[in-house]
């Protein structure tokens, strides 16, 4: 039994697929399909697209859906998704109706479908943002900053600067190409190669209400058309299954973008706590505290 048991075991690794010797091919009705170096069929040209995702997996579109399958066709994520990306050639960044959820390419969910953002950090860290908050994570999934925070941007890899309650922090790390936080926040206290500073952000020269003028509000509504147009240029791109050069080919997005845009325009400007209005905000409460 153990002899056969051993005969079986070594037939299935030498049945393994080695990613290196399968190639993409194409139907008579431009479907994709997946092929072994000897020509046996490995996936049946179903596909609109078929994009490798490491050496496990392909993220594959029917129709305007995507979704994630394994080297025999098998669905390791549903066909259901409306956006996706490939992140480091490794991740997967899917979702739809607004949320977003990150897979590894085993299919491992790394972050569940809650976010409204998932974005690449220095570092290989994650920022995500949830319920207009946003915290950090590592490529493994772990969270070093929960979804507390107002904002949180680096503006050099070896420095990330953080708004909690309308006041800005910024961590500087030593030494190093890139940052890289502790898994436990709190032990970078006592870590001399972290630096953490309190910021003030545009300090104001002035005092009273006169700070607070009809053309601070106008500056600030119009500073958030850039944002919403990027936002909506990125969501359009993402619909197209991470090739981002076709959807300036393709015509087809363009009766879509003013009504994406009036929607993140709309989501940019309400946003509390990091949204062109925001500064306003915090200043007045100062002022009348």
């Amino acid at each position: 039994m153990l002899l056969f048991l051993q005969g079986v075991a070594f037939a299935i690794e030498n049945q393994s697929i080695d990613p290196a010797k399968v190639k993409v091919f194409t139907s008579e009705e431009k479907l994709f399909g997946l092929k072994n170096e000897d020509g046996t069929v490995l996936i049946k040209p179903l596909y609109k697209k078929l994009i490798r995702l490491g050496d496990s997996s392909w993220i594959v579109q029917k129709k305007n859906k995507f979704g994630l399958v394994d080297y025999e066709g098998n669905e390791i994520i549903p066909i259901k998704y409306t956006h996706v990306e490939r992140i480091f050639g490794k991740y997967l960044k899917i979702g739809k109706s607004g949320k977003y959820a990150l897979y590894d390419e085993n299919g491992t969910v790394l972050l569940p479908m809650e976010y409204s953002s998932i974005d690449l950090l220095f570092g290989g860290m994650f920022l995500t943002c949830k319920n207009f908050k946003y915290g950090v994570i590592d490529s493994q999934g772990n969270v070093i900053l929960e979804n507390k925070f107002d904002d949180i941007y680096m503006p050099k890899p070896t420095i990330m600067r953080i708004n909690y309650n309308g006041q800005w922090y910024e961590i500087e790390q030593a030494k190093g190409e890139e940052l890289a936080l502790p898994q436990n926040i709190k032990d970078i206290k006592g870590d001399s190669n972290f630096k953490i500073s309190e910021l003030i952000a545009k300090p104001a020269t002035t005092t009273g209400y006169s700070v607070v003028t009809f053309t601070d509000y106008l500056l600030k509504i119009f500073s958030s058309i850039s944002p919403a147009h990027e936002k909506t240029i990125d969501e359009l791109m993402l619909s197209q299954g991470a090739e981002t050069v076709s959807i300036f080919i393709k015509l087809g997005w363009i009766p879509k973008y003013p009504v994406i845009y009036v929607r993140n325009y709309y989501n940019t400007i309400r946003t509390p706590n990091n949204g062109p209005l925001s500064d306003v905000k915090y200043e007045l409460k100062r002022q009348l505290q």
